[in-house]
């Protein structure tokens, strides 16, 4: 298994960790992060003010980066239309760090650590749960990781991953070690 398909690790009960090298240089990758054309790629479209305080707006559209596949039954209603959340920035320290809150309830905090290592970025993502979203902390790691190799695949100029697939194939892994880890 390449690093970029390790697991995540859950690092407590209420957090989870995903390790990645992404090519760089750092500036890029943090574009990809910041910029809501290139964040739609992979993740999610929406302004960012990127500053401590600052509000992002999200607005995931999964028809936007696996427009010709078909997405699982629990998703169909959000595929094309999409979610909209709202966020604040928790942490901004351009192009090294940046954290904000995350979901729905803004219950968890998501850190993006970038730490360049030559022509490569080390990424550090964190999810941490603050609240009563700790149950679903599985799902958040197994949407991380499945948005984070599309953003792989952007980087590196390849044909991404089939997004759906992934996401349905990690969700009770991760599930498995989420409750591992409690135990």
């Amino acid at each position: 298994m390449k690093n970029n398909e390790e697991p995540g690790k859950f690092t407590g009960p209420a957090e989870v960790r995903i390790v990645r090298t992404l090519p760089g240089p750092i500036e890029r990758v943090w574009d990809y992060l910041t910029d809501s054309e290139k964040r739609a790629r992979w993740f999610a479209s929406g302004a960012m003010e990127q500053r401590v305080g600052g509000k992002v707006r999200f607005e995931m559209r999964h028809s936007c980066i696996a427009p010709d596949e078909t997405p699982p039954e629990e998703f169909k209603k959000v595929h094309a239309s999409g979610k909209v959340f709202e966020c604040t920035i928790t942490r901004c320290e351009a192009p090294r760090l940046l954290a904000f809150t995350f979901g729905s309830d803004n219950e968890s905090e998501a850190i993006f650590e970038l730490t360049p290592q030559g022509k490569d970025v080390l990424l550090v993502l964190t999810h941490r749960s603050t609240g009563g979203d700790i149950p679903y902390l599985h799902e958040f790691a197994a949407g991380w990781h499945t948005h984070v190799a599309q953003l792989i695949a952007q980087l590196e100029g390849v044909e991404p991953p089939p997004f759906w697939a992934m996401l349905v194939t990690l969700k009770p892994e991760y599930n498995k070690a989420r409750i591992a880890a409690q135990s």
